[in-house]
């Protein structure tokens, strides 16, 4: 008869989340996650097979914890400044995840143009949010998120690192002014 479990699966889940968060994914080890635990690595493996089993799922749960910011953002009068909003926020409340999710060097090398599908789950609702907040094309809008993401991208990562802190009106106003700009060049007019 296999030993009865010590632990649940999701509370193995919640204190190998909880263990990257506080020092980063390389930490997450059997032995860190066993004291962790309060306990010896034994019984996270009457759940899973192996440590390659808990990190997939750790970084399941980092995937749907960004994607409850992304709603987030998504219901906003401004959806997708909203967006940009909450992955910058993302970064700065949960800059060990961020890192996990998007400063990890990546199996395939995308085009920029190909990125953003790759990294985020909700791509087709920000993108959607960008047509039907700007009233662009799918073409135009995606060239205003490729952007858009980049700029956002590198704000994220100087919080996340470290490097920067901006307060929230520095970012909406940063966000702002290079939105305007791009929108003024993809429209082709000076009114944006």
């Amino acid at each position: 008869m296999p030993p009865k479990c010590k632990f649940t699966q999701e509370e193995i889940i919640r204190a190998a989340l909880d263990l990257a968060r506080k020092e980063g994914f390389n930490a997450l080890t059997a032995r860190g996650l066993g004291a962790e635990l309060g306990s010896s690595p034994k019984p996270i493996f009457t759940i899973f097979e192996n440590m390659e089993a808990v990190q997939v799922e750790v970084k399941k749960a980092a995937k749907a914890l960004y994607a409850e910011y992304i709603q987030v953002g998504l219901h906003q009068e401004l959806a997708f400044k909203g967006v940009g909003t909450q992955y910058i926020l993302f970064a700065i409340k949960e800059p060990k995840l961020f890192q996990l999710l998007f400063m990890s060097e990546q199996p395939q090398k995308p085009s920029v143009a190909g990125i953003l599908p790759v990294i985020d789950e909700s791509y087709d609702q920000i993108l959607q949010s960008v047509q039907n907040g700007y009233g662009l094309g799918e073409k135009d809008a995606e060239n205003l998120y490729r952007h858009l993401w980049i700029y956002t991208h590198g704000i994220a990562v100087l919080c996340a690192t470290n490097m920067c802190s901006f307060t929230a009106g520095e970012i909406s106003g940063m966000m702002t002014e290079v939105c305007r700009s791009l929108l003024k060049e993809i429209k082709g007019d000076k009114t944006a």
